[in-house]
């Protein structure tokens, strides 16, 4: 088999310029500890028969306070074995268990959450080669895909389930009754991957687990909580955010680890194709699917992330074709994987990964958490996945058994992508960012304390569990006749389920389904946040290699039918937004500009969608939509610039708005750098003078129902944010601008106008104003907020 870092530096990228940076972090040796006493005799017996004969340091460290009682995070590297955490004083729980118990039903029992049925499923096939034959373990997996038999004897004989927040939520607390068995008796609660909980998810996981703590003391149980990730900055301060608990933090990672080169790439431009004749450059999916090309040929198990599902899909496709001029067995060899499949396709795919059936895999995200492919050599991750923690994640999936490794990040064309692969150190050498997500969003307590309601009657003592925010929550939910006071507590008062009140994951209502209107066969899905501007009528749909455009869209009842075809294109979609001021929460003088924190409703809807050409991002055309407005109440960071300012700078009066434009769009792009978002999650408007400011505004705000959090970590470094916003425009090469620095590849305006020489005298003027060293500006309340 070729050696991974070898082959890279053979690739043809390697020696003409695309290969900005190379790093090599050293192999490392173990640190090895004893064998706790109390492991179970048999568990430790059937971890030698599966090769594991030593526990390393942080291994043992976490397994003991486990053990102890005490909450604790493992926030170790990727492939450093923290399943052992939970797994030896969890299935020790479980092998003690005595038979009289378990017949009366009072058994100990373990809920292991992941945040993605592949990742739940992984540990389940894990777990069932150490315990196949073992009587004492029962385990099962329980989720969406589950027969009601399969559920029904998880339910009423499982002592180990594994699941996601989304069962705990829709199932398991609503009908905690039928349940009751295993609740009684919970001992352990798994947090695994617990980084991936963040912005609004994050903000409702909080809550279903602050929930799950409440049923659970009802039943009797007082449950450890142990979570798990490769990447969590500040581990203890997140974990005991998510849980609402004291958590010890175990950091030290004992494992060994193979040498891992780890690449940036930067893909050549492409003159005069862009918008505007700027020049931009080759897309970084074509890139992502030469390189899986040419490692897959030198015989390098290779798995290519891609930001979108669309994005996979054609990254697949297109290695798969370059790789059938190599050798006619190889297209075989590539598939893709991504959300929206239906489960036995999932499932196909992971073992066919496994066994090494497949040497490349073009995926979204989904197989960026801890799935556990041995094997694999090297990772391409296709433009910034958001934040330094998911690239971490990603490039730890390969080199899981010891071996070199390599990890290419290819930047996209975009400002913080150009950023980063120019600025080495603020990528490879950072730490990773602090989890941001809002527990006291009132879009996310309410449902929770309703759904919490209806489970069981909730009290005054109740309302500290879940925070700041509830008192007020329950408040509103008594005025509008869902609640109603009685002695025992506050009582839900209509015939639906408080729990169908809200989807966790979604940013924008039910999903839509996508089916082949030839066929009637159910495609795939999209969240109904994303659907106006991905399944439009004319959009470009890709399922498997297979390519489609959408033929009818159907907003009210949640259908996109889409048909066959081969367009020469792509499409993005184009918005227009409108922002208000409803309430001004915090802000912050900069001598006479003012920085600032609050409440908007952002008002969007989409008006057509632009054809590019495939391979090349050349404009084709833009064709118009009719779609509805949408109003999203949300949270915001916003800066201004009085009149006399902006008239006293080198600006002609015609150049100001697309000056604040490209400041808007420049901005948007390096907040992901700061807080644990990407831009796709932020959203922004500008304008030269804003009614409810009566000056310059630039506006950033969070895409998601009453914020995420990622404007407020804005305003909380605004002074470093717009100072690298400004670094970033200045530092790139290009003349007028381009999508490496104030372009963005969502703006509703098609980047008109913009001005990157007047987005920087704005940024300088605005900076000049900034208290001496200042880092961020400080939550000063606002005295008389007008609320709109």
């Amino acid at each position: 088999m070729a050696d991974p870092i070898e082959t890279l530096l053979r690739l043809p990228g390697a020696s003409d310029g695309r290969l900005l940076h190379l790093a090599r972090e050293e192999a490392r040796d173990a640190v090895h500890a004893q064998w706790p006493t109390w492991v179970d005799v048999e568990l430790r017996s059937r971890l030698r028969s599966v090769g594991i004969d030593t526990l390393w340091a942080h291994q043992v460290e976490a397994a003991e306070l486990a053990h102890a009682g005490r909450h604790v995070v493992v926030a170790t590297g990727t492939a450093s074995g923290k399943s052992a955490a939970y797994q030896l004083p969890a299935l020790t729980a479980l092998g003690a268990g005595r038979a009289s118990d378990e017949r009366r039903g009072r058994g100990p029992t373990v809920l292991y959450l992941a945040p993605t049925k592949a990742l739940a499923h992984d540990q389940l096939q894990g777990l069932h080669t150490l315990t196949s034959g073992w009587e004492a373990v029962r385990a099962a997996a329980v989720d969406g895909d589950n027969t009601r038999e399969e559920r029904q004897w998880a339910r009423d004989h499982a002592n180990y389930i594994v699941t996601n927040p989304d069962l705990v939520h829709r199932t398991l607390l609503p009908s905690h009754q039928r349940w009751a068995r295993f609740l009684s008796g919970l001992r352990y609660v798994v947090v695994d991957e617990c980084h991936h909980y963040r912005g609004v998810f994050g903000s409702h996981v909080s809550h279903v687990l602050r929930r799950l703590r409440r049923i659970a003391a009802h039943y009797g149980a007082d449950p450890t909580f142990v979570l798990a990730s490769a990447t969590v900055a500040d581990p203890e301060v997140s974990a005991s955010r998510l849980t609402g608990l004291a958590v010890r933090a175990v950091t030290d990672d004992a494992a060994p680890k193979g040498e891992v080169a780890l690449a940036l790439w930067e893909p050549p431009l492409v003159e005069g194709s862009g918008e505007n004749g700027a020049p931009v450059r080759r897309p970084a999916s074509v890139e992502a699917a030469g390189l899986l090309t040419d490692l897959v040929s030198s015989g390098v198990r290779t798995l290519a992330f891609v930001r979108s599902r669309r994005g996979a899909e054609s990254v697949a496709m297109s290695a798969r074709q370059m790789l059938a001029e190599v050798d006619a067995s190889l297209p075989d060899r590539v598939a893709t994987y991504r959300g929206g499949y239906l489960p036995e396709e999932r499932r196909a795919i992971e073992r066919d990964l496994r066994t090494g059936a497949l040497l490349g895999l073009a995926s979204t995200n989904a197989l960026e958490l801890g799935i556990d492919v041995a094997g694999l050599d090297a990772v391409v991750t296709t433009g910034f996945p958001g934040t330094r923690a998911a690239l971490r994640q990603q490039f730890g999936r390969a080199g899981r058994d010891g071996s070199r490794a390599v990890g290419i990040f290819v930047a996209r064309d975009d400002p913080l992508d150009t950023y980063l692969v120019h600025h080495p150190e603020a990528l490879l050498g950072a730490p990773v960012e602090g989890t941001v997500f809002d527990p006291s969003n009132p879009h996310v307590i309410g449902p929770h304390l309703a759904a919490a309601a209806q489970e069981l009657a909730l009290t005054e003592d109740d309302l500290a569990l879940f925070g700041p925010g509830a008192e007020e929550g329950v408040a509103a939910l008594t005025a509008a006749g869902w609640l109603r006071k009685r002695p025992q507590g506050w009582f839900w008062t209509k015939r639906e389920r408080a729990a169908d009140l809200v989807d966790i994951r979604s940013v924008g209502g039910p999903a839509v389904q996508i089916v082949d209107d030839e066929t009637g066969r159910l495609l795939g899905t999209v969240d109904g946040g994303r659907a106006d501007a991905t399944v439009h009528e004319g959009a470009v749909y890709v399922h498997r290699g297979e390519t489609y455009v959408v033929a009818h869209y159907d907003p009210v009842d949640g259908v996109a039918l889409v048909r066959p075809d081969r367009p020469d294109h792509t499409t993005t979609a184009r918005s227009v937004t409108d922002i208000a001021i409803v309430e001004q929460r915090a802000a912050v003088p900069w001598g006479r500009a003012t920085v600032s924190f609050g409440d908007v409703d952002v008002t969007s809807r989409v008006v057509s969608y632009v054809k590019r050409r495939s391979g090349t991002a050349q404009v084709l055309g833009e064709v118009p939509l009719d779609l509805p407005e949408h109003t999203l109440r949300t949270t915001a960071v916003w800066w201004t610039l009085p009149g006399r300012v902006v008239e006293s700078l080198d600006l002609d009066p015609a150049e100001v708005p697309g000056a604040a434009h490209a400041a808007e769009h420049a901005s948007i792009g390096l907040l992901p750098l700061l807080a644990t978002c990407d831009r796709w999650d932020i959203g922004g408007v500008s304008t030269a003078l804003h009614p409810d400011t009566g000056m310059l505004t630039v506006f950033v705000h969070d895409g998601l129902p009453g914020g995420a959090g990622f404007a407020k970590r804005g305003y909380d470094v605004a002074g470093r944010w717009l100072a690298m916003t400004r670094d970033a425009i200045v530092s790139c090469a290009c003349d007028a601008g381009c999508p490496s620095c104030v372009q963005s590849p969502k703006c509703g305006n098609g980047n008109n106008p913009l001005s990157k020489r007047g987005a920087v005298v704005l940024l300088d003027a605005l900076l000049a104003e900034a208290p001496s060293g200042a880092e961020s500006a400080p939550a000063l309340p606002v005295a008389g907020a007008e609320r709109r």
